[in-house]
């Protein structure tokens, strides 16, 4: 299965530590037999990969990413596109938009859409974009000027703090759109037409490069000073992550408890987390790794006794969808504590396969993870059922499966699998 003509696919940066899924996503595509051209909206900032991304054949390009960077080129898109049929169209549409979101941002994305249409192959049929706020306003102004269809992937952050206008008339637009949660698909059904239905499809993992850890954990209880309980939380130091909760509840844990926290990720509030340890007299107990490769965050997961992300909505709406990491860590066969937050209860069963407990409840999470510190049979219970969920319901071969139905013949701008994805 696969398409003559490429598909071009629209990201905010690329390659992304923090998008992992997004590369499997063009590798399984491209393994079946799709010819994917990556455009992105800035350089990356990541001073690493992970090994998926050595693996995707795909060429990559870039916009400008502040178009004062690039005037000449800017300046030449816009003299080409002004002649092609759409231009008028895709004006019009940018001058509606302006009074609604009058900022330097949709200046800036109307500009990158000029490069983009200007700069496409000629053999290009279909445009998607990741993540339905930039790269979608960009996809759909250069949908516009080219005059080609386009087709939309929701996650998270993109879904939960846009505007309803935005997304009401992008999904209008959009020949398509899929989004990761049930959640998700629920606020974007409840803005779309009715004949611009949105398509429920789960990442799923790359089973063959998560394989079940193949030996059993050691049974550590919090009872031995010299062999802690290691509790792994992987994830990005914003506020949806609800890192400080954790470490305020690690920080009510009964003083014989014997743990340690390892933590892998980036991000701007690093540093405010790690006063907030010190200040809780936590910091010679937690392991700040930084960002990680994919190997080493597998060599971290098959490590550890437990994980815990305890997931909140942040001020600004911002939420996560199913956090990758939660799926990751579950194929390991590690108990989970988290948070009934966007789509983590579409994975974790409160009881079954994982502890949930309320978001910003540190007393609560403290319950929790003094539960699974104690307890390893309880442990490797949660752990086995939590494997074999991700297998079941979450291997990316069916997502993929899927989703290469809905592109499909997409050069002819028809989507020919309407119910391939949920």
């Amino acid at each position: 299965m696969g398409v003559t003509s490429p598909l071009v696919f629209v990201l905010k940066g690329y390659p992304r530590l923090s998008e992992t899924f997004i590369a499997e996503e063009i590798l399984g595509l491209e393994r079946r037999g799709f010819d994917i051209r990556i455009v992105a909206l800035r350089r990356p900032t990541d001073d690493r990969t992970h090994p998926v991304h050595a693996e995707v054949w795909a060429p990559v390009s870039y916009l400008p990413e502040y178009l004062h960077d690039a005037p000449l080129r800017v300046l030449a898109a816009w003299w080409r596109a002004r002649r092609r049929p759409g231009y008028r169209a895709a004006r019009a549409q940018f001058l509606r938009d302006l009074p609604r979101d009058l900022t330097r941002n949709r200046f800036r994305r109307f500009g990158q859409a000029l490069v983009l249409a200007g700069e496409l192959p000629e053999d290009v049929r279909h445009l998607h974009a990741h993540f339905i706020h930039t790269p979608a306003s960009v996809v759909r102004y250069a949908s516009l000027i080219a005059g080609l269809p386009w087709t939309c992937s929701a996650h998270a952050k993109d879904i939960w703090t846009s505007p309803d206008w935005e997304l009401r008339d992008k999904l209008a637009a959009a020949r398509w759109t899929v989004t990761c949660t049930r959640a998700g698909r629920d606020r974007l059904d409840a803005l779309a037409p009715l004949e611009s239905p949105v398509r429920l499809n789960y990442h799923g993992l790359a089973l063959d490069r998560f394989r079940p850890l193949p030996a059993l954990r050691p049974r550590r209880d919090g009872a031995d000073p010299a062999d802690p309980v290691r509790i792994l939380c992987v994830g990005r130091a914003v506020p949806k992550k609800g890192l400080d909760t954790l470490l305020d509840a690690l920080a009510l844990l009964p003083q014989g408890r014997h743990w340690r926290l390892v933590h892998v990720g980036g991000g701007p509030e690093l540093k405010a987390l790690k006063l907030r340890a010190a200040a809780a007299g936590l910091a010679a107990r937690v392991d700040w790794l930084g960002p990680l490769d994919q190997a080493a965050v597998l060599d971290q997961y098959r490590a550890a006794d437990l994980f815990a992300l305890p997931c909140r909505v942040a001020g600004d709406g911002d939420r996560d969808g199913l956090p990758n990491v939660v799926v990751e860590a579950q194929s390991q066969g590690l108990a989970v504590a988290s948070t009934a937050v966007g789509g983590v209860p579409e994975l974790v069963e409160d009881g079954i396969n994982g502890l949930l407990v309320p978001p910003d409840d540190a007393p609560a999470l403290a319950a929790a993870l003094d539960a699974l510190v104690t307890d390893p049979d309880r442990r490797r219970a949660l752990g086995r059922a939590g494997q074999a969920r991700v297998a079941r319901h979450f291997d990316s071969a069916a997502s993929l499966d899927a989703l290469a139905l809905l592109f499909h013949d997409v050069g002819t701008g028809r989507a020919t699998a309407d119910a391939a994805a949920e």
